[in-house]
C-alpha cells in the first residue's frame, strides 16, 4: 500500500532551527502535492501562527489541511472551512490556574488574534506570541477574562517547574482533560481526547484513506500519538529519546532536511514510473 498523506508537526520537525522551511524540504512537499499527494500541518500552535506556513507549502492550492491546537481545531486550507473543532471545559480553566498560581507559570491562551496571558511574567512568557506573531494582552485575573470559549491552555515556566506541574495535573485531573509537553518549557493543556492521533481518523476517512497511507512525522511528546498512529511514524534525529522508542523510523534532524529524505524515499513517483 502507497503512501498516500504526511503529517508534519512544524516546530523542530518541519522547520529547521531558524524556523525556516529549507528550499529542499519545501520543493519535496510540493512535488508531493503535484503527484496527488496529502500534507497536513499539525501542530499545538494557533492556526494565525500556521497561515503562512500553509501559504508557502500551497496547501490552498493543493487541497492540504491545517492541524491546529494539537487537532483541537482542524481547516481545509482551500476553503479555510473549520472541519472540526473542540473547546476547553470552561469549568476546569479557574482549577488549573489555582493549581498553578503558587509557581513562576504564564498561563496563556487565545481571544481571536490576540494571546491572552496572566499576570505571571518568566523567561518563557512571550515566546509563543515571538513564535507566532500575534499580539498579546496580559490581565490581572485571566479566570474572570477568559468568559469566551477557547480551545486549549498553555503554560509557560522553567523545564523543571513544568515538569513538576504536569505530574501534579495528570495525577488530579486524568480523564477530564489530558496534559501533555510540546517542549520542555510549554505544558499543553487540552479538551480530553483531543490530540493528533486521536483527530486523524475522521480526516482520513473523510479523504478515503487508511492508516496504513499516513506518514507522521515530529519530534517531541505531543507527536507522540500520531505517529504511534500512523502506517509509517517518524522521529526526527533531534527529536526526544521517549518519541524515538515508539517511532518505525528515525529520520535526519530538522536541521538536514529530515523530512524531504521521508518524502523522497517514502512518497515521491520517480520520472520513470510517472512515465
Amino acid at each position: 500500500m502507497s503512501y498516500e498523506i504526511i503529517a508534519l508537526d512544524v516546530d523542530g520537525t518541519l522547520t529547521n532551527s531558524r524556523k525556516e522551511i529549507t528550499d529542499r524540504t519545501r520543493s519535496a512537499l510540493i512535488e508531493a502535492q503535484r503527484q496527488g499527494k496529502k500534507v497536513i500541518v499539525a501542530s499545538g500552535r494557533h492556526q494565525f501562527g500556521l497561515k503562512d506556513i500553509a501559504k508557502e507549502l500551497m496547501l490552498d492550492k493543493f487541497g492540504g489541511y491545517i492541524m491546529a491546537f494539537n487537532g483541537g481545531r482542524i481547516i481545509d486550507a482551500s476553503t479555510g472551512e473549520v472541519l472540526s473543532a473542540r473547546l476547553f471545559p470552561h469549568e476546569y480553566i479557574k482549577p488549573v490556574c489555582d493549581a498553578v498560581k503558587d509557581a513562576n507559570i504564564t498561563v496563556i491562551t487565545y481571544e481571536g488574534d490576540t494571546i491572552i496571558m496572566n499576570d505571571k511574567v518568566n523567561d518563557y512568557s512571550y515566546i509563543e506570541a515571538k513564535i507566532l506573531g500575534m499580539e498579546y494582552k496580559q490581565v490581572e485575573n485571566f479566570t474572570e477574562y477568559v468568559t469566551f470559549g477557547v480551545n486549549k491552555l498553555l503554560l509557560a515556566g522553567e523545564p523543571s517547574v513544568i515538569n513538576e506541574y504536569e505530574q501534579i495535573l495528570v495525577e488530579k485531573y486524568k480523564g477530564y482533560f489530558d496534559v501533555f509537553k510540546s517542549c520542555p518549557f510549554f505544558l499543553e493543556v487540552m479538551p480530553f481526547g483531543v490530540n493528533k492521533g486521536a483527530c486523524m481518523p475522521a480526516l482520513l476517512s473523510k479523504l478515503g484513506l487508511a492508516r496504513e497511507q499516513l506518514i507522521a512525522c515530529g519530534d517531541s511528546y505531543n507527536d507522540m500519538t500520531m505517529i504511534g498512529y500512523a502506517g509509517l511514524g517518524v522521529c526526527m534525529e533531534n527529536g526526544e529519546n521517549d518519541v524515538k522508542r515508539i517511532a518505525d523510523l528515525v529520520t535526519d534532524s530538522n536541521d538536514n532536511d529530515g523530512v524531504a529524505k521521508v518524502v523522497e524515499s517514502y512518497m515521491l513517483r520517480r520520472r520513470a514510473e510517472i512515465a
